[in-house]
């Protein structure tokens, strides 16, 4: 076998590793349910239970680096503090080992009818759940089939000197086996890719455990990579959550090097003992060293929060999702005090709303990441307090209510609704921006002005209709009602300038549509915010 067909071989098959196990996940994820969020912001009350959700969601994921950006986010939207969400990282170490261990029971001879299985399932039924099944086989097949590619194309490295010289002084010097496993896995982008080529080259003999493990190491601290890259830009809260993750496997790799030549005899004394085939051997040093590696930093979690909290300083920006005041026992001692209650809960979403607008107006302007993800975050937030505010109001409608409390309980369904559909605009909005920045669309700057203008008017707008609702001010209302009337003359005046810019070529068609959208939702904003005025208009 040349050169030429080595690296076909090896490359090729490390591509459809790497598809088998996203498709793979993606299908579990899909199988599953969206219930991913739930589980961690369910099951994360204590650092064990942290860890414990962290396996589960890693194992339906496929990726420790997924649940580690999903626990970031929520981190970010207050649903979890640090301290949780590093439980739920040290469990996403451990879930991850599931992938070797799927690698060590050797069922690459059914590659290709797993493959035909999945394949089947896809393309012949026409149901979702039963497509969503074929994804998780296709996927698992795929990994399988391209580990044996893989296989195929190391063979021939055991003969060559070059590598049987790294090998040695890998051997002799496990630091440069940890970085070759760093650098390898930062590379690729997936420690279950680098640990899976590193269980072939084991079994193909082209290695030993003295130059494997470091090198396995090395791919525990190069997984680290994505989430620090998923948090570039993003809010300290998230960065912190990222460093806790180089941290803990740093940490874990220092103290494993320190005893590394009783680790790898009782390696290879596991091996012997239960006679296990090359690929489950690494995949057993794997899970004891995460297993371990959990069990002795556990304990650390506060300390690990405090260290990267002095390494970065600052306020974090936390959306709170969860509602404050919607005590359900309220519900059946006192309707009116339910209700104030909700309409606190209510505000507290109008401000929500608000605050994402701002961002939205924000990430329009400077096309900077941070502000979209917050925008995102906020509107995620908004949707899960109409979900929490509805249900208790539809919980407090089941009481006897009088006149007035009835009006008031009108009033509220009726603004969370609007509420509800300003975060739908405020979405489109971001939406349009980012297809804006994707596609480098050119917005000119006196368009770019005219926005600004209208983005101003908009959300002053939105501000008062909410201070209207919060001190029951019938003079705010009418105001809201005043400024609600300019926002649409501003649109109709804005449309027509836009048309003389397209017109004059001061502007081009593309950015026309994006333009002419993003003052269409402003325009819906400020009829949602009147909404809620007149709302309180209404109920006075």
């Amino acid at each position: 076998m040349d050169v030429k067909e080595i690296l076909f071989m090896f490359f090729g098959g490390l591509a459809i590793f790497l598809f088998g196990i996203k498709y793979m996940g993606d299908g579990l994820q899909k199988t599953a349910g969206d219930k991913l969020r739930d589980v961690l912001d369910k099951f994360t009350s204590n650092p064990l239970m942290g860890v414990l959700a962290g396996i589960i969601v890693t194992i339906l994921l496929q990726t420790s680096t997924g649940t580690t950006v999903l626990a970031i986010g929520l981190v970010n939207a207050g649903f979890m503090t640090l301290r949780q969400s590093i439980g739920v990282i040290m469990g996403a170490n451990i879930g991850t080992t599931v992938t070797a261990f799927i690698i060590g029971l050797k069922i690459s001879d059914y590659a290709l009818p797993i493959i035909a299985v999945g394949t089947f399932l896809i393309f012949f039924i026409k149901n979702k759940k039963a497509n969503n099944i074929g994804q998780v086989f296709f996927g698992f097949g795929a990994l399988f089939y391209g580990l044996n590619l893989m296989g195929e194309g190391l063979k021939p490295l055991r003969e060559m000197d070059v590598f049987a010289d790294l090998t040695v002084s890998m051997s002799q010097n496990p630091l440069l086996g940890v970085l070759i496993g760093t650098i390898f896995t930062v590379a690729v982008q997936s420690s279950s890719a680098s640990i899976g080529l590193l269980q072939q080259l084991f079994t193909q003999g082209a290695m030993d455990l003295n130059a494997a493990l470091p090198v396995l190491f090395g791919d525990n601290i190069g997984t680290t990579i994505t989430a620090v890259l998923a948090s570039l830009g993003a809010s300290i809260a998230a960065k912190r959550a990222a460093l806790t993750h180089v941290l803990f496997n740093l940490i874990g790799t220092a103290l494993v090097l320190i005893i590394i030549h009783p680790y790898i005899s009782m390696i290879s004394s596991l091996q012997a003992t239960w006679d296990l085939n090359p690929a489950m051997t690494i995949a057993v040093a794997h899970g004891i060293f995460n297993f371990s590696n959990v069990l002795i930093q556990l304990p650390f979690i506060g300390f690990l929060a405090l260290a990267v909290t002095k390494i970065i300083p600052g306020k974090e920006t936390v959306v709170e999702y969860k509602a404050q005041h919607l005590d359900p026992i309220l519900i059946q001692q006192s309707s009116p005090i339910a209700l104030g209650q909700a309409k606190k809960e209510t505000l507290r979403m109008a401000e929500l709303a608000e605050k994402g607008l701002e961002e939205a107006y924000q990430f329009v302007v400077t096309k900077q990441k941070r502000h979209s993800e917050l925008a995102y975050q906020f509107e995620d937030a908004v949707n899960n307090l109409d979900r929490k505010i509805t249900d208790y109001l539809v919980k407090i409608s089941a009481n006897s209510l009088s006149a007035h409390d009835s009006a008031v309980h009108s009033m509220l369904m009726d603004t969370v609704r609007d509420i509800e559909r300003v975060g739908d605009h405020m979405e489109n909005i971001i939406e349009l921006a980012e297809f804006q920045v994707t596609n480098k669309v050119k917005v000119s700057n006196l368009a770019l002005d005219d926005l600004k203008e209208m983005f101003e008017l908009t959300i002053k707008t939105l501000k008062q209709a909410i201070i209207a609702l919060e001190n029951d001010d019938i003079g705010e209302a009418r105001a809201v009602v005043l400024k609600e009337e300019k926002i649409d003359k501003m649109e109709r005046q804005l449309r027509k300038k836009h048309i003389l810019r397209l017109n004059e070529g001061k502007c081009e068609a593309s950015a026309g549509i994006i333009f002419v959208d993003i003052i269409s939702n402003l325009e819906r904003i400020g009829d949602h915010a009147v909404n809620i005025a007149e709302a309180v208009i209404g109920e006075e």
